[in-house]
């Protein structure tokens, strides 16, 4: 009988998943996104070169399809159908990864945590590190696993959606965090999604997702993380919600945050997308108020 994999953590080395990636227990996900601004496919890229026995987490395809906004979450009901599908059960240990470091393996790990699966981790420094190693890839399309049953466990607490967000102007109960850069939040460059108003959410603070990385994509170490949030104004100890261009770097901000033992943190879903493209909403641009 095979001995039970333990996760180490949210966060993985290369070293252990080159150890451990042959698990009957372990699946691995390519989550890879990419910002329509970069003009890369990443599916064709998942063909070109991934981890060995990796599979496809697609952000965009497991999502609602009803909503006319990018990747939002699905219904436990859906998202327990692709995860079952993806050949993952309760017992299943997951690692996600992306092709640009830590960007979009993020949002995996987080969408597994809000539908109750909490055997998840992000591989440090994504497939760039892997690569750079010299460690083994492999190319075309992955060997479907066999089906699993997953059962969704809803947390809607780590969850937040727009009227909420609206309340939250009034009450200022959770503190928002922006993930997107600085030039983007304070209104001085525009959106990269036609049709958004430029800006942020009255009251939210800014730390761009990419001053919580290293060099090499690998995430920054705990007393690092935690410097970084405090000079960009978070306060310890109070709810937070993140927030980015479209709900995925939102979730790198999350992964920190617990990483230095701030949770529960909820992700604001529509993110700048949605609140920039509303008619309704109020808009606050340059540097972030005291």
């Amino acid at each position: 009988m095979t001995e039970a994999l333990t996760l180490p953590g949210d966060l993985v080395s290369t070293e252990w998943l080159s150890t451990h990636a042959e698990h009957s227990d372990l699946r691995i996900f390519d989550g890879t996104y990419f910002l329509p601004t970069l003009k890369r496919d990443a599916e064709q890229e998942f063909l070109a070169h991934h981890i060995p026995g990796a599979l496809r987490f697609d952000i965009e395809a497991i999502s609602d399809h009803d909503i006319p906004l990018p990747h939002m979450v699905p219904t436990p009901e859906a998202f327990a159908n692709a995860a079952s599908r993806l050949g993952v059960d309760g017992a299943t240990r997951i690692v996600a990864y992306d092709a640009l470091g830590l960007m979009s393996a993020a949002r995996v790990w987080w969408m597994f945590n809000l539908f109750g699966h909490t055997n998840v981790a992000v591989l440090d420094g994504g497939l760039p590190k892997w690569r750079k190693e010299g460690r083994q890839t492999a190319s075309g399309p992955s060997q479907p696993p066999e089906a699993r049953n997953f059962r969704a466990s809803f947390q809607p607490h780590t969850l937040r959606k727009f009227d909420a967000m609206k309340e939250n102007l009034a009450t200022g109960a959770e503190q928002v965090i922006d993930a997107r850069s600085a030039g983007r939040f304070e209104g001085r460059d525009p959106e990269i999604r036609p049709g958004l108003k430029s800006g942020h959410i009255p009251g939210s603070i800014n730390l761009p997702y990419t001053d919580l990385l290293a060099a090499d994509g690998t995430i920054l170490p705990p007393s690092e993380i935690a410097h970084r949030f405090k000079a960009a104004g978070f306060r310890a100890g109070a709810p937070v919600v993140t927030s980015c261009g479209s709900g995925v770097t939102a979730c790198v901000l999350a992964l920190s945050l617990k990483r230095i033992g701030h949770q529960p943190v909820a992700v604001y879903d529509g993110s700048w997308t949605e609140w920039g493209g509303s008619d309704d909403t109020p808009i606050a641009t340059g540097p972030a108020s005291a």
